[in-house]
């Protein structure tokens, strides 16, 4: 459906996004419901506004088991100074809000997977409508975008920022740079195993600069993560100019991902058994992981190994997997 076709959002933003100073409000989402028959999903959001200026759009909570990026949002939004900004800094910490409140990655409400969902529809589920409002209001507004993501439940990273390589040689360098900025121990150059309906590709389809994060996973947040999030979210600002002050600069080491061999796939169902350990060099063939069947003794497990050098930037959480998850991702150092 043509974007000029469609009827408008069905969201009501309770802040003004041209209005100066500090405004904590919500992205309401009418949702009728069996316990609330006028109900509403109230997603918060803060804007921080001090003149004119370019815009960031910084977002946390695209997946609800991911918190690195919603505590360091919550927190930015709650303390920084409006007389340090030069623009306009817009704060959703948990853009799913269904599925964060949750714990979950997808939303209990309609099984969506947000950041599978863009550019969405104005007309469609709950997790849709958040996506076609991000598309049709918040992005077209940003400059600069900043998503927080980490492995949630069921992957665990070693801490990078990333950005994709873009056929816009000029955008793609400007997002590199913010990377460089952000200052996380690992940066990325990143391959996605499917990018159709991600909240990057429509942002960089924009000509955004777009920026993402891996800090870590396992359904929880640790000290030291959430440290690199706090400061590389105000990193990313002073680099773009929005927020006064000097960007921290932390020594990062390069990884890329030059192609899908980078992952490895369960083919099997069973106990994993993780032979290295994130960070650690991997060489091609090497045994990373093994798989035990479990439904009886006495059997062989199958053996998942590197099909190149690197180091092991992303594992496998829980400790038992299924046919087609993801247990393994090489990066290559630069």
């Amino acid at each position: 459906m043509l974007a000029s076709l469609m009827p408008p959002s069905p969201i009501v933003p309770t802040v003004a996004f041209d209005k100066d100073g500090v405004q904590h409000g919500f992205l309401r989402l009418p949702y009728s419901r069996d316990d609330s028959a006028w109900g509403s999903v109230m997603i918060p959001i803060a804007v921080i506004r001090n003149g004119s200026g370019p815009t960031a759009l910084l977002t946390g909570g695209n997946h609800g088991d991911e918190y690195e990026g919603p505590i360091a949002l919550f927190d930015l939004a709650r303390t920084l100074d409006p007389r340090d900004v030069s623009g306009t800094i817009i704060i959703v910490p948990a853009m799913n809000y269904p599925a964060f409140r949750a714990g979950t990655r997808t939303s209990p409400i309609d099984k969506g997977n947000l950041n599978r969902s863009f550019p969405g529809r104005p007309d469609g589920t709950v997790t849709q409508k958040i996506a076609d409002y991000f598309t049709r209001e918040l992005l077209p507004r940003a400059d600069i975008v900043l998503d927080f993501h980490s492995g949630g439940k069921t992957l665990d990273f070693v801490p990078f920022a990333a950005a994709h390589i873009l056929a816009d040689k000029t955008q793609e360098a400007r997002a590199f740079e913010a990377v460089k900025a952000f200052s996380a121990p690992w940066s990325m150059r990143m391959l996605e195993i499917d990018a159709v309906g991600m909240y990057d590709t429509t942002a960089e389809e924009m000509g955004k600069i777009f920026v993402t994060t891996e800090l870590g996973g396992g359904g929880t947040a640790r000290a030291e993560t959430v440290a690199i999030a706090k400061r590389g979210v105000m990193n990313v600002l002073h680099h773009s100019g929005i927020v006064s002050g000097k960007v921290e600069h932390r020594e990062t080491r390069w990884l890329d991902m030059p192609s899908g061999d980078c992952f490895a796939f369960a083919e099997d169902e069973g106990m994993i058994e993780t032979m290295t350990d994130l960070g650690d060099p991997v060489t091609k063939g090497q045994i990373i992981a093994r798989i035990h069947p479990v439904g009886r003794t006495g059997a062989a497990p199958a053996e998942i190994r590197a099909k190149m050098d690197g180091i092991l930037a992303a594992r496998h959480f829980p400790g038992l997997v299924k046919p087609g998850d993801c247990v393994a991702v090489a990066g290559v150092v630069e």
